[in-house]
């Protein structure tokens, strides 16, 4: 038993490290951190997407990435209903330190995904209608009109 909880908790980690760091931004262009500041021991959480012309996202990766992501925790709260059915609570604490990672990637990347539509909607109102240019031409030709 020490060691199959040896080997899921090592398997646990590699599979967080990867999906948070190589397969985000592979499958889906996202990538998540977080940065504590030492002198005041803020936590701030940073979110980082790819420019959508710059990288193209294949649908059936993205399909895969974001299924494979949320049903890992309902998997994870499964097998805990199981071993409390069973009466093998020893397999609890596992379950648990299985469901604070997944989580945590599920919530982290959800929040980053928003972030990204977020800023792809802002981005393009701002430039498909050409309106941040407009606006700064007009407040440059304001400023040399002014003085007239």
């Amino acid at each position: 038993m020490v060691l199959i909880f040896i080997i899921t908790i090592l398997l646990l980690a590699a599979d967080f490290y990867y999906l948070k760091n190589i397969a985000g931004r592979r499958l889906v262009g996202l990538r998540w951190w977080n940065e504590v500041d030492p002198s005041t021991g803020d936590s701030q959480w940073v979110f980082e997407s790819s420019d959508p012309g710059t990288k193209t996202i294949n649908a059936t990766d993205s399909r895969f990435f974001w299924l494979a992501l949320y049903s890992q925790p309902v998997l994870w709260v499964a097998l805990a209903i199981l071993a409390i059915v069973r009466l093998k609570l020893i397999w609890l604490p596992l379950v648990a330190i299985a469901l604070a990672l997944t989580i945590t990637n599920t919530l982290a990347f959800s929040r980053c995904d928003k972030f990204s539509q977020a800023s792809n909607i802002a981005g393009n109102a701002l430039y498909s209608g050409n309106l941040a240019g407009s606006i700064a031409s007009n407040m440059v030709g304001r400023l040399f009109t002014f003085g007239r």
